[in-house]
């Protein structure tokens, strides 16, 4: 029938190659290709922003002004769309009081369960909320942490007020407006040290609440109140976006722990005392998901039955989706992408509804393979439901998984942008493509293995889940850390950056000090270069060549795009008349250097630029992103439309020159194709011969096979894990019985 396939026709959205394809509805179909090659731009750019931009008109105009905005893709039709929900790695806003019981709303079933059935009763289920006044602890404010400051390391009370750095804290220096709140109280002696302050003095400086001063002196401002030190600090600084701005500060003064009331908690005395079977609502979100599954089955009280039901099923969503590891105290902020990504499956595998399309992108993110069965069970899940999935994906077992494929190809970027193969993953194995031959592919052990240069001793350590660890690390060689997800991998490296003597340089996926404006050139210093170049090619000032000052288009200042209001309905953006979406003015785009205008310039890729620019200085910054493999990238891309992985790989880009260095890399092979895996450990490789020291966290076992050393950690996830369970070299890991890796890393071997 013509309504059992999503219908594209002509697909030209970022490297899109006017792709028409027919994707059938109610399978599992793959989405397949070299990095860059454009999966996103068809999968997410073009199906899932169509369909929600077209949801999104379906509500009145004045309803759409709260909602996300999604551009119309470039695309002349898609047929047979169904509702897309997209299931991404964005982790949720960080927030101190967002828990896993509170984002996955389990926590508020279990409020409603203790306020049922608990005893003594205490009140209805709001009591029980760590954010609430009547539930949170009165020491912590409901954050399970205290955050005290040394007001000795803040204050020199040998200082008087009119001395210089009195208190160490930007804003409060001499004449500055936080200074001034209290040299212009009139209530201290400017030229009097704090240590001689009366103990009435010192109680109004350091602990006053905001009061209203009678009779201010005539330059204090009319509507300030006096603060004093203390609450001032915990008030608008430690606990807001200035104190992060500043932690490098803070961290010297303040002080974290463990709130001693109710020793992590988050709740008072009160919610505590209601127990259900000798257990209270805290000490159920302690517990380990299958603890908390086995607490709710043994509740025999009737009133009960229903809220019993509804736990059970989300409890067991997290199981089956491998996160049975984490607690329901969690914080949300130590969640990575991938676990964020499988909550959010976890929500949807027990929904009602059906004739849906997900659309997932690279779900395997952070996962071992022992993780990826249960993955596999919890997509097929969402597929017998009836409905669509798209997925993204490298990992072979997930490819492996589908009923449909689509590569895309055959190179990155503007090389990139053609389906190059559609079928069944058997068809795809007996194809000559890239993909079918890289499934295909199992490489060996690497054979020449290098000896470490010497050794740190690491321990004993109980940082998170780790269970007094010893260990000793290797240096000047390529150490695989392995293990399940949250076995302790990350916190043991976070444990040796630590306590290292040595510069350790950290390269994880979070952000990396980008903004809307940053691209690659900008990152990596190459625009004031290629400006220069320009500006002594034409004996004009570098200023003509950037969009931001003189070169700037006078239409749309700059920005390429006329952004028209339209009252409470979407502003409308159309592309500027005048530069025809380039930035740049008229005359900006008449000087040119080689023949090109600055316009095209910034418009080539890493790798046109390179050859563009062959012998030039900036030529290595160009070839450091394609020694990382982002030749592809065009220099005037936006930073915020690269995934995580990219964006990894553009920090490694500006730190290859570098030598007898420390490196520790978060799952860097996320996000890429087999081959480009291949690209990359041959970099690796380079760089441990240059003589630095590189532990990566990976769950590859292509990878593991291209270590010097593997160090093990688990058995299992959270409480299960910890342990150090195998360190040795790779060959070593197929003798080793408590290994979890080990069947893996035999299956991947040549036969």
């Amino acid at each position: 029938m013509a309504h059992e396939f999503i219908e594209i026709t002509n697909a030209f959205e970022n490297n899109l190659k006017n792709v028409s394809v027919k994707i059938p509805k109610k399978v599992v179909t793959v989405f397949t290709g070299v990095s860059g090659s454009g999966k996103s731009s068809l999968c997410l750019d073009t199906i899932a922003a169509e369909s929600r931009r077209e949801l999104n008109e379906t509500f009145p105009s004045f309803v759409q002004q709260y909602l996300p905005k999604y551009g119309r893709p470039e695309v002349e039709r898609i047929s047979n769309l169904p509702v897309t929900i997209v299931i991404d790695q964005k982790k949720p806003a960080a927030n101190t009081r967002s828990t896993v019981g509170t984002y996955t709303d389990i926590y508020s079933i279990l409020r409603l369960l203790f306020s049922r059935v608990g005893r003594p009763f205490i009140g209805y289920s709001d009591v029980f909320s760590f954010n609430h006044p009547a539930g949170k602890c009165p020491r912590c404010d409901g954050l399970g942490i205290v955050n005290d400051l040394d007001i000795h390391k803040l204050v020199d009370f040998n200082k008087s007020l009119n001395d210089e750095d009195t208190i160490h804290f930007p804003t409060f220096g001499r004449g500055l407006w936080r200074w001034k709140r209290y040299a212009y109280s009139g209530l201290f002696d400017l030229d009097k040290k704090i240590k001689d302050y009366s103990p009435e003095e010192l109680e109004l400086f350091l602990h006053s609440p905001q009061i209203r001063l009678k009779n201010p002196p005539s330059n204090w401002p009319k509507s300030a109140k006096f603060e004093g030190i203390y609450p001032r600090m915990y008030r608008s600084i430690i606990t807001t976006k200035e104190g992060k701005r500043f932690h490098h500060i803070l961290d010297k003064m303040v002080s974290s722990y463990e709130c001693p009331e109710c020793h992590g908690s988050r709740v008072n005395e009160k919610v505590r005392s209601c127990l259900i079977n000798g257990k209270n609502i805290a000490d159920v979100t302690a517990m380990s998901i299958p603890e908390a599954i086995d607490f709710v089955a043994s509740i025999t009280d009737p009133m009960a039955a229903d809220i019993k039901r509804e736990l059970g099923r989300r409890l067991g969503a997290l199981v089956q989706i491998g996160l049975g590891y984490l607690s329901l105290s969690r914080g949300t902020g130590t969640l990575s992408g991938g676990e964020a990504q499988r909550i959010k499956i976890a929500k949807y595998i027990n929904s009602a509804l059906t004739d849906m399309a997900y659309v997932l992108d690279e779900p395997s993110v952070g996962l071992h393979p022992k993780d990826i069965s249960l993955l596999k069970e919890s997509l097929c899940a969402l597929r017998d439901h009836g409905n669509t999935v798209l997925i993204v994906e490298h990992h072979r077992e997930v490819i492996k998984l589908a009923d449909h494929i689509i590569d895309m190809g055959p190179g990155a970027g503007s090389a990139g942008g053609h389906i190059i193969f559609e079928g069944s993953y058997e068809r795809l194995l007996a194809s000559d493509n890239l993909t079918g031959r890289m499934l295909k592919r199992k490489s060996p052990f690497k054979e020449n293995l290098r000896r470490p240069t010497g050794w740190f001793e690491l321990g004993p350590t109980s940082l998170h889940n780790l269970k007094n660890v010893t260990a000793k690390l290797p240096l000047g060689v390529l150490t695989v850390i392995a293990g399940v997800a949250g076995s302790g991998k990350s916190s043991l490296m976070e444990s040796f950056q630590r306590d290292c003597p040595e510069e350790t340089i950290f390269i994880g996926q979070k952000n990396i000090g980008i903004n809307l404006r940053s691209t690659p050139a900008t990152y990596l210093d190459i625009s004031d270069e290629i400006r220069a170049l320009f500006a002594a090619a034409n004996k004009v000032a570098a200023a003509w060549f950037s969009f931001n000052s003189k070169g700037a288009c006078p239409a749309c200042g700059g920005s390429g795009m006329i952004v028209s209001g339209m009252a409470f309905m979407d502003s409308i953006e159309t592309v500027c008349d005048l530069c025809r979406g380039k930035r740049y003015s008229k005359e900006a785009l008449a000087y040119t250097y080689n023949g090109k205008n600055i316009a095209e310039v910034m418009d080539m890729t890493v790798d046109e630029a390179a050859e563009f620019f062959a012998g030039k200085p900036l030529c290595e910054k160009l070839l450091s992103l394609q020694r990382v493999g982002l030749g592809y990238l065009h220099l005037n891309q936006s930073m915020t439309t690269l995934s995580g992985g990219e964006l990894q790989r553009v920090k490694l880009a500006s730190h290859l020159a570098r030598r007898g260095s420390i490196f520790i890399l978060d799952e860097p092979t996320d996000g890429l194709h087999l081959d480009d895996i291949r690209t990359l450990m041959k970099l690796f490789n380079e760089m441990t011969d240059a003589g630095n020291t590189l532990f990566l966290v990976e769950h590859s076992v292509d990878v593991m096979k291209e270590a010097d050393y593997i160090i093990e950690m688990g058995p299992g996830g959270g409480q299960s894990g910890g342990e150090v369970i195998f360190h040795g070299v790779p060959r070593e890991m197929l003798g080793c019985e408590s290994s979890v890796t080990r069947p893996y890393l035999k299956d991947s071997l040549p036969e």
